[in-house]
């Protein structure tokens, strides 16, 4: 399965990125054989507006299935979730850690965004 994780940087041990739209990078794990592409996601994070949409359009075109984030603000969510992507918010921590905790199960899935538009 392919899951989205925002990111500070380009690698296992690079920190969860708590924003989702303006996250520096968005890493693509294909968790059947861990492995992962980048996406630099510069491009939205400075965006004047519309960084949630447009990072949400990027991952609906990978494939992903789960995007582990910090922080999803309500146009960004309404998105994801009709492409049919869950989201697990209020991620943080290592990229690898996260992962793990997805495999395992230990994380739970939201049904709402949790940060303002704009945010």
């Amino acid at each position: 399965m392919k899951i989205a994780i925002t990111a500070k940087g380009t690698d296992w041990t690079s920190e969860v990125d708590p924003r989702f739209g303006r996250a520096a990078y968005i890493l693509i794990v294909d968790t059947d054989i861990m492995d992962f592409e980048v996406i630099n996601n510069s491009i939205n994070s400075n965006a004047f507006k519309g960084a949630g949409i447009q990072a949400a359009t990027t991952v609906c075109e990978t494939g992903a299935k789960v995007l582990l984030t910090g922080y999803c603000g309500p146009k960004a969510f309404e998105v994801i979730k009709t492409a049919g992507i869950n989201v697990v918010s209020d991620i943080e921590g290592r990229v690898k850690d996260v992962v793990d905790l997805f495999i395992s199960g230990k994380l739970t899935y939201t049904d709402s965004a949790n940060a303002f538009a704009h945010w």
